[in-house]
């Protein structure tokens, strides 16, 4: 019934009921969700490192950093908390650069997240390399807003978009695969909404 219903929504919105994956409503807000409190940045001393199982390890500063070329892309957002937003269009530093600087190891299966407040996402680095992969510094035409992640978001298309990390600081290439913040409560390590992942119990 749930189904049913929130396939009505979507088509009378004027899209196709098949981009909603199972048990998720469509939303034309964007909900701000997050564990603890919204950081307060300052950009003069704000710095982006790029680790672990690369040649050449990454540090920069926030001009170097928007000194980077940027991709945009526009894409499906599934929160795991059951809402949808179509059509989020997202600019920022491809992952393809950032890997071409700092030349991932063979070895380098997974990426870890790490966020303001000790917070950590983790995904198969194989995730990274599909198409919108970026480190997201703008939202629909705008400057992410702290509330959402700003001033870099990292945006993994497919996922839940918890795997999406606010406030992103570092990455880590691995070889071993590390669970994350709420992947240590419970939340499913793939994350992927078609297969309604949200939970690993």
């Amino acid at each position: 019934m749930f189904r049913g219903k929130a396939e009505r929504k979507v088509a009378e919105a004027g899209y196709d009921p098949a981009r909603l994956p199972p048990g998720q409503y469509l939303t034309e807000k964007w909900p701000v969700l997050h564990a603890g409190d919204v950081p307060d940045t300052d950009l003069a001393g704000w710095d982006f490192k790029l680790w672990g199982e690369v040649e050449r390890p990454l540090e920069l500063t926030w001009q170097e950093l928007s000194d980077l070329p940027t991709i945009e892309s526009t894409q499906d957002i599934h929160c795991v908390t059951r809402w949808s937003r179509f059509d989020a269009t997202f600019r920022g530093v491809a992952w393809a650069t950032l890997k071409e600087l700092a030349l991932p190891r063979p070895g380098a299966s997974y990426a870890i997240a790490h966020a303001e407040q000790g917070y950590t996402a983790n995904v198969p680095a194989r995730f990274l390399e599909q198409e919108g992969a970026m480190l997201a510094t703008h939202a629909d035409g705008e400057p992410l807003t702290p509330e959402h992640g700003g001033p870099l978001r990292l945006i993994v298309p497919g996922k839940y978009f918890w795997k999406s990390a606010k406030w992103l600081r570092a990455i880590e290439l691995s070889a071993v695969d590390k669970p994350g913040f709420w992947e240590r409560y419970g939340y499913h390590n793939d994350a992927d909404p078609w297969q309604e992942q949200r939970y690993s119990f």
